[in-house]
C-alpha cells in the first residue's frame, strides 16, 4: 500500500543524511574548530556512515509508517529518518571500534578507517581512529538534542540509545574474551555462549532499537489495555525481535562459510579468523571426537597452509554422511522462522476501532522485519 522502490527509499533516506552532515559540520564551525579538524570530521562521516545497506535506519521509517497505518507527513518522515540515521551513526561507531580491536583489513569493500592513508600517516594508526569512533557516537546525542529535546519522549530516546549501546558493549566484551584473535581456543565455543554474544552484540541495536525508537516517536506507552488485557509492548518487541536478531546472525555465520563472494559481497573469513560462529559451535556440539580433532588442528590456524586448513574444515562441514552443516542450517532456519511467526501471532492486535491509532503495536511491524531477512543470500 505504501511501497516505494528500494532505490527510491534509499535515496530519500540518504537525502536526510546530507542535512545531518551539514548540521554537524556547522556545529564544528560554531565551536571555532580548526579547518583541518573540520575537514577530518567531515571525511570521517562520509567514509563511515552512509556506505552500508542502511537497513537499520530505514527500518525506523518503515516501522513508523506501519504503526501510523498511513504515510507519514513530511515532518514525521524527517523525524523518523533522523532517528534512523542516529542508528547508522551508532553502527559506524561500533564498526570503526570493532575493526581496530579485530585488526580487520577491509569493511564494505574499502580499507578500514583506521588503515586509510591519512589516518595511518599520522604515525599513530589506531589512536586517532579511537577518538573518531567516539565522535560518531557523540554526534548521536547532538542530533537528538537539536531535534527532539522539546518532545515528550526525548528522555526515552536517550535511555534507549544508552541502554542498547551498553548491551552491545557487553556482547562485545564476551566476544573479545571468548575469541581473541591472537589466542584462539575453541574449547570456549558453545551454542549458549554464541547465543548470548549475538543477542547482546547484534540483536539489540540491529533489531530492537529500530522498532523501539519508532514506538516512542508514535507515542506507544509502556503498557496499555486491549480487549481487557494489559499489553506491555516494549516487552513484546523484545520477546520477538531478539530471537529474530539471533536468526539473522546465524544466517550471517552460515553465509560466511557457504555463500559465494558474488552472493555476499565479500570472501568469508570466519574459519581462518577463528570466529565463534554458529557453524563451529554446532560442529563442536554434534561432532564426533575425530571431527572435533579436525577443528582443533585447522580452525583459526593462520599461516602458509591456512587455505588448505580452511578447506579441511569446509569439507567436514559439507560431509552429507557426517556433520552436514547445510542440512542442519536448513532445519534450524525452518524452525526459527516458524517459532518467530508463532511469537508474532501471540501479540494482541488492535481492532478496527483502533485502525488509525499510531500508539498501538502491530504485528505487521515484525512481519515486515522478518520478510527482510528470510531467505536472504547476502
Amino acid at each position: 500500500m505504501y511501497a516505494m522502490s528500494h532505490a527510491d527509499t534509499r535515496n530519500k533516506f540518504l537525502a536526510v543524511f546530507e542535512g545531518i552532515r551539514e548540521e554537524l559540520i556547522a556545529h564544528m564551525k560554531s565551536e571555532n574548530m580548526p579547518e583541518d579538524a573540520i575537514a577530518w570530521f567531515n571525511e570521517n562521516l562520509i567514509y563511515n556512515v552512509p556506505g552500508g545497506k542502511l537497513n537499520r535506519g530505514i527500518s525506523v521509517v518503515d516501522s513508523v509508517t506501519i504503526l501510523l497505518n498511513r504515510l507519514p507527513t513530511d515532518d514525521e518522515y524527517f523525524k523518523a529518518a533522523l532517528l534512523g540515521w542516529c542508528i547508522e551513526l551508532l553502527q559506524a561507531f561500533f564498526l570503526v571500534s570493532d575493526d581496530i580491536m579485530d585488526r580487520s583489513i577491509s569493511r564494505r569493500g574499502q580499507p578500514c578507517w583506521y588503515r586509510v592513508s591519512d589516518v595511518k600517516g599520522l604515525g599513530k594508526v589506531h589512536n586517532i581512529a579511537v577518538n573518531d569512533s567516539c565522535m560518531l557516537e557523540g554526534a548521536i546525542y547532538h542530533i537528538l538534542k537539536n531535534h527532539f529535546r522539546r518532545e515528550s519522549y526525548y528522555v526515552d530516546l536517550l535511555e534507549l540509545f544508552q541502554e542498547v549501546t551498553y548491551k552491545t558493549e557487553m556482547g562485545q566484551l564476551v566476544d573479545q574474551i571468548t575469541a581473541p584473535e591472537d589466542n584462539i581456543n575453541i574449547d570456549k565455543y558453545t551454542l549458549p555462549k554464541h547465543t548470548f554474544v549475538v543477542r547482546y552484540k547484534t540483536a539489540y541495536y540491529s533489531f530492537y532499537l529500530s522498532v523501539a525508537l519508532a514506538m516512542r516517536m508514535c507515542g506507544v506507552q509502556d503498557a496499555y489495555e486491549l480487549d481487557g488485557k494489559t499489553v506491555e509492548p516494549y516487552k513484546e518487541a523484545d520477546r520477538i525481535l531478539i530471537p529474530m536478531g539471533e536468526f539473522f546472525q546465524v544466517q550471517d555465520d552460515y553465509l560466511d562459510y557457504h555463500g559465494t563472494e558474488a552472493q555476499i559481497g565479500k570472501i568469508g573469513t570466519d574459519i581462518i579468523d577463528g570466529k565463534c560462529s554458529w557453524c563451529v559451535c554446532t560442529a563442536l556440539t554434534h561432532g564426533t571426537d575425530t571431527q572435533k580433532q579436525i577443528l582443533f588442528e585447522n580452525y583459526g590456524k593462520k599461516g602458509p597452509e591456512q587455505t588448505m586448513r580452511e578447506q579441511a574444515v569446509k569439507d567436514m562441514y559439507n560431509d552429507e554422511e557426517g556433520l552436514n552443516i547445510p542440512k542442519r542450517y536448513e532445519e534450524y532456519s525452518k524452525n526459527a522462522v516458524a517459532e518467530i511467526n508463532a511469537m508474532i501471532e501471540l501479540l494482541p492486535e488492535p481492532g478496527a476501532q483502533d485502525e488509525l491509532r499510531g500508539d498501538r503495536l502491530r504485528r505487521d511491524v515484525f512481519r515486515a522485519f522478518l520478510s527482510k531477512i528470510t531467505d536472504r543470500t547476502a
